[in-house]
């Protein structure tokens, strides 16, 4: 709608940024080709199209061949991510007496929408066996809702996983639904693993989030995921729907609490480095005064107007 606006009213740079699309596993055949000639149709008339991730510009670009790759700017996003820095003892030590977890029991936590795409099956499935196994320490969170919230309840009754929405999740009933918590800082510091299964992504916030308060990451190698974290250093990686590999990066962090704490500390580095706000800030700028030069449109900072 903004860029139908700009083209109607002659607007001489129009940009569009692609935060993810929409251009598998979300609907049909049809529905996604209708989605593909709207956008390539737009990105003609548009001055340029910008990806948060390279992984996104060559999806954009290559893959469903939206517009030409030198038409695509790549700038990640940027984040104040100051509170998940700050009060991490008693923000952890408040979470885990809320939800009754003891100093040896490892938290397990994945955030997001409760849609078909974030593949939430994937998680109970590897929640099961890891319970299944013997590990009687591990506690697992689903914090979000929407549509498929009771879908996810139905498959979990299936596989004889229990679960609990209040209260505290136990040995007999290691799931806990806690629907949408509104202070993902608190959950994070109290967590000691952050999962991701979705079947596509963009760039999920969760993750940068997650690893800006220390914590480890095990998720499906899809999207821009592989851009935001570092495979192997500051998270496990797997293909979507392998539950296998899946649950074994989750057993190998489980069973060691210097590993978590290695990773989480690398992932913060490297976040707080590629994801701050001032980042972003800079290179919005740089792109805006780059295209009104190449557009010889003169930029009158007294007056802060073009």
């Amino acid at each position: 709608m903004g860029r139908l606006a700009g083209i109607n009213n002659h607007v001489p740079i129009i940009l569009h940024t692609f935060h993810g699309h929409v251009f598998h596993s979300y609907f049909g055949s049809l529905k996604t080709q209708l989605y593909k000639e709207i956008e390539r149709w737009l990105a003609k008339r548009s001055t340029r199209i910008i990806a948060i991730s390279p992984q996104q510009k060559l999806e954009i670009g290559l893959e469903h061949k939206i517009c030409a790759q030198d038409k695509i700017e790549v700038i990640p996003l940027g984040f104040d991510l100051s509170r998940f820095q700050v009060d991490r003892d008693s923000k952890r030590i408040d979470f885990r007496a809320k939800y009754g977890l003891g100093p040896a029991d490892v938290a397990i936590v994945i955030v997001g929408r409760l849609v078909p795409v974030k593949n939430h099956s994937m998680f109970i499935r590897a929640a099961k066996n890891i319970c299944d196994s013997g590990l009687n320490n591990v506690r697992f969170f689903i914090v979000g809702d929407g549509e498929s919230k009771h879908q996810i309840q139905k498959e979990a009754k299936e596989i004889d996983l229990n679960f609990v929405e209040l209260g505290a999740p136990s040995q007999e009933s290691p799931l806990r639904f806690t629907s949408w918590i509104k202070d993902v800082d608190w959950v994070y510091a109290g967590s000691d693993i952050v999962c991701l299964t979705s079947l596509n992504e963009g760039t999920p916030v969760s993750l940068i989030e997650a690893q800006s308060a220390g914590k480890p990451i095990v998720s499906t190698k899809v999207g821009g995921i592989h851009d935001i974290v570092v495979e192997n250093e500051s998270a496990y990686l797997c293909e979507k729907n392998d539950v296998v590999s899946f649950e074994k990066h989750l057993l190998k962090l489980i069973d060691n609490r210097e590993l978590r704490a290695k990773m989480g500390q690398f992932g913060e580095a490297n976040v707080i480095e590629m994801f701050s706000f001032k980042r972003l800030v800079n290179d919005i700028e740089g792109l805006y005064k780059r295209l009104l030069d190449e557009k010889n449109i003169k930029l009158y900072t007294d007056s802060n107007k073009i």
